[in-house]
């Protein structure tokens, strides 16, 4: 019982920062996906979770299109070289993609992946 109204007050209590956080671990556990805290460098993985920002930047005078996606557990840097835009991928939008993932300046990336974007299911 203590440990129900501990729960219940924690969820009262908790910043919109960590319900968010929460609310994308539950989406990525239904998913059947692999947390991003869980993606192993030099492995393939599938992964969803929400962009919270895209970029565009050039690599050696090479456009690539970076964003961040977030899971609630972790975010992975993606990366697609040679694109200067992709419609459908902004932030606040959600989506799954699959690749391999490396260590990039000891930030989690996936170079190129193919992605699936999904509804917000609310």
């Amino acid at each position: 019982m203590a440990g129900r109204v501990q729960g219940l007050l924690r969820g009262l209590t908790a910043s919109r920062t960590e319900f968010e956080a929460v609310q994308e671990r539950r989406r990525t556990q239904r998913s059947g996906c692999c947390p991003v805290d869980q993606a192993e460098d030099r492995h393939r993985v599938t992964v969803a979770g929400v962009l919270r920002s895209v970029t565009l930047r050039s690599r050696q005078t090479v456009p690539a299109l970076e964003a961040e996606l977030y899971d609630g557990t972790g975010a992975l840097r993606l990366v697609w070289l040679g694109r200067r835009e992709i419609p459908g991928i902004h932030p606040g939008r959600r989506l799954r993609v699959t690749g391999m993932v490396s260590e990039d300046g000891g930030t989690a990336t996936m170079y190129n992946p193919r992605y699936e974007l999904l509804a917000d299911d609310g």
